[in-house]
């Protein structure tokens, strides 16, 4: 078996994607929960065979132009969702609130869209990613870090300055001409279109 197909359900994309910057956060305590999540024994990213394929054409697509990807999450189990349910109703620390959920109730997170009790990334074929300059892998600015919850991480808005918004249209541009999907409240969230798993949520542990 090759070494980047972990089964017929998913590919590890690091053995797909050349130069692909990978930097799970649900793996560590940087997120909004502050601590690993459930399923995240690895920094490793999977998808679906199909999406990885296509992820690949897209990393393509950007080295002319001398930019990658970076990836924050992609498959994602469900005990990592429970997970997410859980904090949900306990407490949480207010220090990180005001960092990635400033105004907003944990359950508020749920309510309003940012997370779900049934999430895509389950089904393996989302990912959540950013642009990143090939020469040295840095960030291109976005106008807000990854999972921040708010209207300053919808896709057009005006809370962010020019470069920034003109940075999130090219990383949506470029996504959805290879055929993935955006989600509009959050610019680093893409699910492709034609997803062979559209009804099914995997708990396969990521290790």
């Amino acid at each position: 078996m090759s070494k980047y197909i972990l089964s017929e359900l998913f590919i590890n994309l690091q053995g797909l994607i050349p130069d692909l910057v990978v930097d799970l956060k649900y793996a560590t305590s940087d997120n909004f929960v502050g601590a690993p999540i459930e399923g995240y024994a690895a920094n490793m990213a999977w998808l679906t065979p199909p999406a990885a394929q296509v992820l690949l054409s897209v990393q393509r697509d950007l080295k002319s132009a001398g930019l990658g990807l970076k990836v924050f999450d992609a498959y994602r189990p469900q005990r990592a969702v429970n997970q997410f349910l859980r904090w949900a109703q306990g407490t949480t620390d207010p220090k990180l609130a005001a960092e990635y959920y400033p105004g907003l109730k944990a359950e508020e997170l749920f309510t309003q869209g940012y997370l779900l009790a049934r999430s895509s990334h389950s089904r393996g074929s989302t990912v959540d990613l950013t642009l990143v300059s090939l020469d040295q892998s840095t960030e291109l600015d976005m106008g807000s870090q990854f999972d921040f919850f708010g209207t300053r991480s919808w896709i057009d808005s005006s809370e962010v300055s020019p470069q920034a918004r003109a940075n999130r249209l090219l990383l949506r541009e470029v996504m959805e001409r290879h055929g993935f999907v955006p989600f509009h409240h959050e610019w680093w969230h893409f699910t492709l279109a034609d997803e062979p798993y559209p009804d099914t949520y995997f708990d396969i542990p990521i290790a």
